[in-house]
Parts: C-alpha cells; structure tokens; sequence
C-alpha cells in the first residue's frame, strides 16, 4: 500500500486554549472522532475512517502526531524506514507533556482538547451526539472524553496506556479518579455504553485492564477480545491493532466481526439505527 494522498478529505484546523491541530473530515452525519494509534493517521487507520463516512457518520481525524497519510507497513517501505518514522513519532509522544505515558489515575492533558473539539464537531455536524475511536496510545482518550454528555458512542481499541510496566499499571488505565467516576454515573444514570476491543495475547493491553473496566463500568463495558490467531497473518507486527493492521476484511472473520460491532454501536447510538445481521460492510477501497 502506497501513502494515501488524503483524496476526499477535508482539510482543517481546530484552536482550543491556544493549541492548534490539523483536522481532517469525510462523510456527513454525526460526528466520530477518529483518534490514531502511533505512527499516525496511516493508510488503514483512513480507510478505517472511510468506513465510518460510509455509513453516513463524519469522520473527524485530529492530527496528533506523525504525517497524515505515510504508509509505516514495514512491507511496504522496509523495515529500517518503518522503524525510524516509528520510533521517531513515538518519541516526540513520549517527551510531550499531553500524553500520560506512566501514571496511573490520571487523564492526559490532551483529552481538554478533545473534548472541545468533539464540543465544535457536535455542533457543526448535529445529531444526538458524538462517537469516538481512540487506538492504543489514543485508547483511553475515548473514554476520558465520555465525561461529556455529548459523547455517546465511546470505543477503546486495544486502549494502551499507562504501559503496562508493573501490576498496577496493567490494572488500570489513563483516567483519572473523578473522570472515571463521572463516566461511570453516565452508564449508571443514561445507560451509556463502552465498547473495547484487544487481542488476547496484546501484553501492551493486559487482560487485568479490561476486568478494571468490567470492575468500574459493569455491564456497561463490553470486551471483544480476541485470540491471536484471528489477526491478520500478513500483518508484519504482533497481533494489536485489531481496526486496522491486523483487520481480516473478510466476513466472518473474528476481526471483521469486531469493526461490524464498532459501525453498528455508530448506527445505534448516533444514527438511530440497528445493523441488518446480513449486511455487508462495503470496502474502503472498491465501495462494493
């Protein structure tokens, strides 16, 4: 897969508290915040998106770190490029004061910023709500926005912070106490509902991380996990990004399975509608 040029995106920027980004959108509808896992907004992770324009959501990709559209498949551009533009992306998130790479009980900064940007795109694109996709480094951002009633569709893909580097850290995940319980009153009070996904075997989301969030949410939290053998064996890396690199875009097929679960909570919660069981999710790249 070559670099996506970002044909048929909408080119963008959003000002919050002084702090501009790149915005990029497709589709129309209720807006989805589509948040990406390191390297960036890659090939899959847009095409990920198309999905969400597809069924008639607008996807809205906020530029927080990497180059928008640069293929990182080490198939593709070999595997000393791939691992430079990485390591390079990861450390410039790891220096950043915005994201809380460590701590546990605590909301990265950024997630002020998201929330004002789900705040405008609620706005600008109406409908009962927003939708969020948060993935690995991104993953609990999804939830820590849920403290605003707007978000509504909250999903946690392969959530992977803080780094599971002791027991505690692995038990928890990158919200802070007075968040969580916020979120918490919503499932409670609105029956909202938290959608996560992860690959059994993922050491970057422990299986601890996941009964944390059954503890706290209860039946509000639903877990689609895994097992590795579902993730797509072409896939150069380690079963975990289970939307994009190790999707198996094929029915039936555990991983396919899972982005049907995500599209699905979009048409229920933002479009008021329920997925025809013998639906077939169109490609994002053919359209058929």
């Amino acid at each position: 897969m070559a670099d996506h040029d970002l044909t048929g995106f909408d080119r963008d920027h959003f000002t919050h508290d002084g702090v501009t980004r790149r915005i990029l959108r497709r589709g129309t509808g209720p807006a989805v915040v589509v948040l990406a896992e390191v390297p960036g907004i890659t090939p899959k992770v847009l095409e990920f998106a198309e999905r969400v324009a597809a069924i008639g959501c607008t996807a809205v990709l906020p530029v927080l770190f990497g180059t928008p559209g640069r293929d990182a498949d080490p198939h593709h551009v070999g595997w000393l490029k791939s691992t430079l533009y990485t390591a390079s992306t990861a450390r410039k998130a790891c220096v950043s004061r915005e994201f809380t790479l460590l701590a546990t009980g605590k909301s990265s900064a950024v997630v002020t910023w998201l929330r004002a940007l789900a705040a405008q795109e609620h706005e600008r694109c109406g409908g009962p709500g927003v939708g969020a996709v948060g993935m690995c480094l991104t993953g609990g951002f999804a939830l820590a926005m849920a403290v605003d009633d707007r978000l509504i569709a909250p999903v946690l893909s392969q959530p992977s912070l803080p780094l599971a580097l002791t027991r505690s850290r692995a038990g928890g995940i990158d919200i802070s106490p007075e968040d969580l319980a916020t979120v918490r009153g919503r499932c409670e009070r609105e029956g909202l509902s938290v959608l996560g996904l992860r690959f059994q075997g993922d050491r970057l989301v422990p299986s601890d991380r996941f009964a944390f969030l059954r503890r706290e949410l209860g039946d509000a939290f639903t877990a689609v996990e895994l097992p590795d053998s579902a993730a797509n064996p072409r896939s150069a890396l380690a079963p975990h990004s289970v939307l994009t690199e190790h999707l198996v875009d094929e029915p039936g097929q555990p991983t396919r399975e899972a982005l049907d679960d995500v599209l699905d909570l979009f048409r229920t919660r933002l479009l008021g509608e329920s997925r025809d069981t013998d639906e077939t999710v169109p490609s994002a790249q053919t359209g058929e």
